[in-house]
């Protein structure tokens, strides 16, 4: 007689938390940074700690809740020189693989749509653990940052400078905290 015991571990279905998450970004503007996030996004996080090439993610942001805490510049941002948020309302990230590059990091790599135009990106990120809150609840946490060069995704306003140059640069880096439950 054979005995087999089949070891599984389960996929864990997780939605981000917003309330202690951040999408963040930053660009030069003239010869300093200026930094923003979106506020409003939500997201899932298919996550198989045991086989991460069967996680998924797809999160979407709300354009319109861009915010660098300058009012006029929030406006300019959700005008049609740039995210045009009454035609293209939300930015989109749907993974299309997930491949490990050692001890909990990963190669997140999926389809970004930003003002109407999707392209693959890669997403290196990191799994930063697993904790209980003082409520019971399992919460897991990651990290991504990448640089995209907003020109291709359509974003291309921008004003050229007396002594050269241009106002905003092209390179834009995301920085995404999350933790997820």
């Amino acid at each position: 007689m054979t005995t087999q015991t089949a070891t599984t571990t389960a996929v864990r279905a997780l939605d981000i938390d917003r309330s202690h998450s951040e999408v963040a970004f930053q660009v030069r503007h003239l010869l300093s940074k200026v930094r923003g996030r979106f506020a409003d996004f939500t997201g899932t996080i298919q996550f198989d700690e045991s086989n991460p090439q069967s996680s998924r993610v797809d999160v979407t942001i709300q354009a319109r809740s861009i915010d660098t805490a300058e009012g006029d510049r929030d406006k300019h941002l959700r005008s049609a020189d740039f995210f045009e948020v009454d035609t293209y309302p939300t930015l989109t990230f749907t993974s299309t693989s997930v491949t490990p590059r050692g001890d909990d990091t990963y190669d997140v790599v999926g389809d970004l749509t930003i003002h109407g135009v999707t392209r693959p990106v890669t997403l290196p990120a990191s799994f930063l653990g697993a904790a209980q809150d003082p409520w019971g609840n399992t919460r897991f946490a990651f990290e991504a940052e990448l640089k995209l060069n907003r020109k291709d995704f359509g974003l291309s306003w921008n004003a050229a400078l007396e002594t050269g140059g241009f106002l905003v640069g092209d390179e834009v880096k995301v920085t995404l905290s999350i933790q997820a439950k």
